[in-house]
C-alpha cells in the first residue's frame, strides 16, 4: 500500500505492470507509441505526463487517460490517435518498451506490487503513483482498476464468499497491492511559502533589515497539509467470517504504509496494530489471529465500540479521522447502545464509511436491528464485497482531499 501517509498499495488496482519496468519506462514507450500513430510528442511532454501521475495519482485509467489528454495532446484532431494507441498500451496490448528499443517482457495489464504497492518506488522514483486505473471490463462495461485486469479480472466480481482457498490466496496478493491514499487536511501550523495565502508580517520585518528597513520583500506563509488519520475496525466474528482475511491484509496494508490504526471485535475489542506492524504478512496475520482470542464468536458491536470511544477514540484517535468499520451489521448485543456509539463516532470523525458485505445482495435492506441503529450516524456504506468493490472502499477513503 502506497508511501508517505499514502496507503498502502490497497487502492485501486495492481499485480505486475510495472514489475521491470517503471513509470519513467512506461512514459517514454507510450510517447514513442504517440508518436509511430503519428501523434507529436515532445521529451518535455512525455516528462509533464509522468509528474502529473506522480502528482495527480490516478486510481483509474479514465484520470490517467485524461492527464495524458491535458500533457500530451496538443490539438484536437490528436483525440482520436491518442484514444486508440492509449487503449493498446495500458490494457496490455502494446509494450511501450518496443518504442525505445527495449526487450523487455511486454506490459502486463495490472501494476506490480513492487512497482506500485509495496511502498517501495521504481528506480528513480521517489514513491509509487497509487495506481493507474480502471478501463471498461470486457463483459459488462463497468469500470474496474488496472489492477483488476489480467490474472485479477475474472475474480473482480466474485464475492469473496464464494472463493476457493486458490482464490483467497490470488486476491489477498492483489488486495496487498492497492494504492490506499488518504485525503489530505490543513493543518494549524504555517510554514513559509512562496505563494502562500497569508503574510508573515513578523518574517517580513526582519527580513527587512538586509535593505534598511524598507520591506521590499512580503514574506508568506500558508498552512500545512497532512494526511488524515485512518483507522480500522473490522468485525471477526462467525457471520464475517469468509471476509475476515481478505480485510485483514488490508489492514496490514494500512499499517505498514499509512500508519493506520487498526482493531477487531466479535465480543470484546482487540487492538492489532502493534501485531500487523510486522514486515513478513503471514507473521503478522498469524500475531493477530493471537491477539484476538474472541475470533469467529459472537458479536457485540455496540460494545465493543463503546470501549473503543472510550479508550481510544475520545481521546484522540478517532477526532478528524477516516473511520472505517467492516461489519455485516448482525448486533447481538443492544442495538440501542450501538446507535449510541455510532452518534459519537460520527461527532468526532471526519467521515465514517461502513463497510457491509451483505448489502450488495439482490434486495438488501438495512433491516436487521443492528444495521438499522448504525446507518444514521454513517456517511458512507459500501459492500467492499469482491476485490472490484474493495476498489470503491479505497475511493471512499481519500475523498474529500483538499
Amino acid at each position: 500500500m502506497g508511501g508517505g501517509r499514502l496507503t498502502p498499495t490497497s487502492a485501486s488496482g495492481v499485480s505486475s505492470l510495472l514489475a521491470k519496468v517503471t513509470l519513467a519506462d512506461v512514459a517514454v514507450g507510450f510517447g514513442a507509441r504517440l508518436r509511430q500513430a503519428g501523434v507529436p510528442v515532445t521529451p518535455e511532454q512525455e516528462g509533464r505526463f509522468t509528474r502529473a501521475v506522480l502528482l495527480a495519482r490516478p486510481l483509474r485509467l479514465s484520470e490517467l487517460a485524461q492527464l495524458g489528454r491535458v500533457t500530451l495532446v496538443s490539438e484536437r484532431r490528436q483525440l482520436q490517435l491518442f484514444d486508440q494507441t492509449f487503449a493498446e498500451v495500458f490494457r496490455g496490448l502494446v509494450d511501450p518498451a518496443e518504442g525505445r528499443g527495449d526487450t523487455a517482457a511486454a506490459l502486463e495489464h495490472s501494476l506490480s506490487r513492487r512497482s506500485l504497492g509495496s511502498g517501495t518506488a521504481p528506480p528513480g522514483l521517489e514513491r509509487p503513483p497509487s495506481g493507474l486505473g480502471t478501463v471498461e471490463a470486457p463483459d459488462d462495461g463497468q469500470e474496474m482498476p488496472i489492477g483488476l485486469l489480467g490474472a485479477g479480472e475474472r475474480l473482480a466480481h466474485k464475492d469473496f464468499s464464494n472463493c476457493t482457498e486458490a482464490e483467497l490466496a490470488q486476491l489477498t496478493t492483489l488486495i496487498a497491492a492497492l494504492p490506499l491514499i488518504l485525503p489530505l487536511r490543513r493543518s494549524r501550523r504555517l510554514r513559509r511559502r512562496r505563494h502562500g495565502s497569508d503574510p508573515d508580517l513578523r518574517a517580513t520585518l526582519r527580513r527587512a533589515h538586509r535593505t534598511g528597513g524598507d520591506p521590499l520583500e512580503l514574506v508568506r506563509r500558508s498552512n500545512r497539509r497532512r494526511a488524515r488519520r485512518l483507522v480500522m475496525l473490522a468485525d471477526v466474528s462467525g457471520s464475517m467470517e469468509p471476509y475476515t482475511r481478505v480485510y485483514l491484509h488490508l489492514f496490514h496494508g494500512a499499517v505498514r504504509v499509512a500508519g493506520a490504526e487498526t482493531f477487531v471485535f466479535a465480543t470484546r475489542l482487540t487492538r492489532l496494530t502493534g501485531a500487523l506492524a510486522s514486515t513478513d504478512p503471514e507473521q503478522a496475520l498469524r500475531r493477530a489471529g493471537v491477539a484476538a482470542e474472541d475470533w469467529a464468536g459472537g458479536t457485540k458491536i455496540g460494545k465493543s465500540l463503546e470501549e473503543f470511544n472510550e479508550r481510544y477514540g475520545r481521546r484522540g484517535m478517532a477526532r478528524g479521522a477516516i473511520l472505517v468499520i467492516v461489519s455485516d451489521g448482525w448486533e447481538g448485543g443492544d442495538p440501542q447502545l450501538l446507535g449510541q456509539e455510532m452518534a459519537r463516532l460520527s461527532r468526532l470523525a471526519h467521515r465514517v464509511v461502513w463497510v457491509n458485505p451483505r448489502s450488495a445482495r439482490s434486495g438488501f435492506m438495512p433491516s436487521t436491528a443492528g444495521m438499522a441503529a448504525a446507518l444514521p450516524h454513517v456517511d458512507k456504506m459500501v459492500s467492499g464485497h469482491s476485490l472490484d468493490a474493495v476498489s470503491t472502499l479505497l475511493e471512499a477513503i481519500r475523498a474529500d482531499s483538499i
